[in-house]
């Protein structure tokens, strides 16, 4: 694999900004006709809440959706930070699409078909594959048996089974991919997982990207909005690893098992049964009210810190010039030079 020095817009940003472009919808169907395999060609965007445009990064989920030329909707999603319940975002997403682009009194056959291109960048359920496909089929419980469409059906629907009339799942495990090969699919993982492109890609869509995803082309005014979304991202990802327990719910679950160690020796003093139920009570709020203090105290010094670092490294390896880094996190040149 030959490397380069070029650097890359990465997908999500693109998919917010460059990629609703018309200009730019041969990266796009590259991209969807690699995961979905088959040849897609976009028709028109359609508003959604996520491709909404702006400056400000209020979460870390970006969607994008389209309309292909067999009037089919694709909704792709961007997910960074864990969610235990993305499997029913996942489902609820796509069900709102059948639903909402349905005329009130049209008959069911003319319900859309609905593809949810999924791109998550954190361990969703347990598995070791990095692609995975989800579709709805029904099995006979006694024989075991497809149920298929019949000839009539499958000409009326233009479809080959009853899985292709139901939404499809597609989700790409990108966090840790790190394999370069011919294979399209692994080339456009390479590429969501690292913002790299080699020069012997040839995955479609991802030659015209080497070119509309190249950082030197984009604007200053474009380039100021992209640093700062990078360093937004990685301010975000810091806070939310902090609010999920380093450090603030360490220190609760700490000051608890502390207070109760505590009230449970005052129980025995003061006697079996009312010690016991006295002890616990006063144990549990003094050392919920110490583990809060110094969980908070603690968690936001160290979430603080770490997420400076997480944001200088992100921005150097964007090459941005250290001077803008340590104006942006606070670092010193010394330390932004030893990351």
């Amino acid at each position: 694999m030959s490397k380069k020095k070029r650097t890359f817009i990465s997908f999500d940003w693109a998919l917010k900004h460059l990629l609703r472009e018309k200009a730019n919808y041969d990266v796009l169907e590259g991209f969807v006709s690699t995961v979905l395999g088959s040849d897609i060609k976009i028709h028109r965007l359609l508003e959604s809440e996520g491709n909404k445009n702006g400056e400000e990064v209020k979460t870390n989920r970006v969607d994008l959706l389209a309309e292909d030329a067999k009037g089919d909707l694709l909704l792709i999603e961007v997910q960074g930070e864990p969610e235990f319940a993305y499997f029913q975002r996942m489902l609820f997403g796509a069900s709102k699409l059948v639903t909402e682009y349905i005329e009130s009194g049209e008959n069911y056959e003319h319900v859309k078909r609905v593809y949810s291109i999924n791109i998550v960048y954190f361990d969703l359920g347990q598995g070791q594959d990095c692609v995975y496909v989800g579709k709805t089929e029904f099995r006979g419980l006694n024989k075991g048996d497809l149920l298929r469409l019949t000839p009539f059906q499958q000409q009326t629907f233009q479809a080959d089974e009853v899985s292709d009339l139901y939404p499809r799942y597609v989700i790409l495990k990108v966090n840790d991919f790190n394999r370069w090969s011919k294979v399209p699919l692994d080339q456009w993982l390479y590429f969501l997982a690292n913002t790299d492109i080699p020069e012997d890609a040839d995955a479609p869509g991802l030659r015209e990207a080497r070119e509309k995803l190249d950082l030197m082309r984009i604007g200053r005014d474009d380039r100021i909005v992209y640093d700062r979304y990078l360093m937004d991202r990685a301010i975000m990802r810091n806070t939310m690893k902090t609010a999920r327990g380093e450090g603030y719910l360490d220190g609760v679950d700490q000051g608890m098992k502390d207070g109760l160690e505590k009230g449970l020796a005052e129980g025995r003093v003061k006697g079996r049964a009312e010690g016991r139920v006295k002890g616990r009570a006063e144990g549990r709020a003094e050392g919920r009210a110490e583990g809060l203090a110094e969980g908070r105290a603690e968690g936001r010094a160290e979430g603080k810190s770490e997420g400076m670092r997480e944001v200088a490294l992100m921005m150097k390896g964007d090459h941005v010039p250290a001077e803008r880094i340590s104006l942006y996190t606070g670092l010193s040149l010394d330390e932004i030079d030893k990351l």
